[in-house]
């Protein structure tokens, strides 16, 4: 499929994302002075802005991408989520499968910028896993979403909306709906996605979830451990993350290792949501495993050239994929 194809058909795709949404807060600001009460910047906010992130920023990506992207998850019932429904609204995004919970508050990471520095980051959360009756919620939403859709992401940033039994409920549908599923995974559910197709962890995320140590630049070792991590976690296929090493995938019988792209570095922020929304689109399309890892890849360093978590900008991926082919 050449590249105008593949951008061509990810206008077609309906995408849902099952996981941990919350929003992105920016104060951007001016340092001038050190506080008389403590030896800390005082920042002069001169701009704030809120925005999609976490499962928002994949939809975001997705949206970007041309595709349809329909977010499930469960948040507050409280001012934070009302802002939340607008961003999704001012976003054309559907917010039919937000659950709101009187139990639970809507996360938000609150980020302070002065200039191109980060100077703190503060984040209103609550971690706990979803009650039996959330849990109700988001299996029936879920499954319902899923039935219009090419494609499950689940993104897990160990907020809560994801368990072990959501988990199997939603892959077991997807299985018998023939959907492809993709994991974004982070610590706690790290071993509950048995049966998924592609799980996409990092090099961090990797040897925490199933305590192993390798060489991240020794390929035979990576490939071993990658392995490992299919036999462990009964997926179909492993997509690592390898930072400034690149990627290596290992599905559909093929292993590939892609380097990383000279970039000049702003921001890693958001770059993880960038490579499994492209990764989603391209399973979606089964394109090859290479296709899969050269195009996230591109993308994932792309956004990493902005201050912030950004969606990919499509035309320049397009661009970029077509410079290597």
């Amino acid at each position: 499929m050449q590249a105008k194809q593949i951008f061509d058909a990810f206008a077609q795709l309906r995408v849902l994302i099952v996981g941990d949404v919350m929003i992105d807060s920016y104060i951007f600001g001016k340092v001038e002075r050190i506080s008389p009460e403590a030896p800390i910047p005082v920042v002069n906010v001169k701009r704030k802005e809120i925005r999609l992130g976490g499962a928002g920023n994949v939809a975001m990506n997705i949206k970007s991408l041309g595709g349809t992207a329909i977010l499930c998850s469960v948040v507050g019932n409280d001012s934070d989520a009302n802002d939340l429904v607008k961003l999704l609204i001012d976003n054309d995004l559907p917010t039919e499968g937000i659950i709101k919970s009187n139990e639970r508050i809507t996360t938000v990471k609150q980020r302070v910028l002065a200039g191109s520095q980060h100077v703190v980051r503060i984040d209103s959360e609550m971690n706990g896993l979803i009650n039996a009756d959330e849990r109700f919620q988001l299996i029936k939403k879920a499954n319902f979403l899923a039935e219009s859709c090419d494609v499950i992401i689940f993104e897990d940033y160990d907020k809560g909306a994801l368990d072990a039994e959501s988990i199997k409920a939603i892959v077991a549908f997807a299985k018998s709906k023939g959907i492809p599923t993709i994991v974004d995974p982070k610590k706690r559910n790290f071993l509950h996605y048995q049966g998924t197709d592609i799980f996409k962890p990092n090099l961090k995320e990797l040897k925490e979830g199933l305590k192993i140590d390798f060489d991240s630049k020794n390929l035979d070792e990576i490939r071993a451990a990658v392995a490992s991590a299919k036999l462990t976690l009964g997926v179909k296929g492993v997509f690592l993350t390898l930072s400034e090493n690149g990627v290596f995938i290992d599905f559909e019988g093929e292993t590939h290792h892609i380097a990383a792209h000279l970039r000049s570095i702003t921001d890693v922020s958001g770059a993880g949501d960038t490579v499994v929304s492209i990764a989603a689109m391209c399973l979606a399309l089964q394109l090859t495993p290479k296709v899969i890892a050269e195009m996230s890849n591109l993308g994932g360093g792309l956004v990493c050239e902005y201050m912030g978590v950004v969606p990919i900008e499509k035309e320049k991926l397009k661009a970029e994929y077509q410079k290597h082919l």
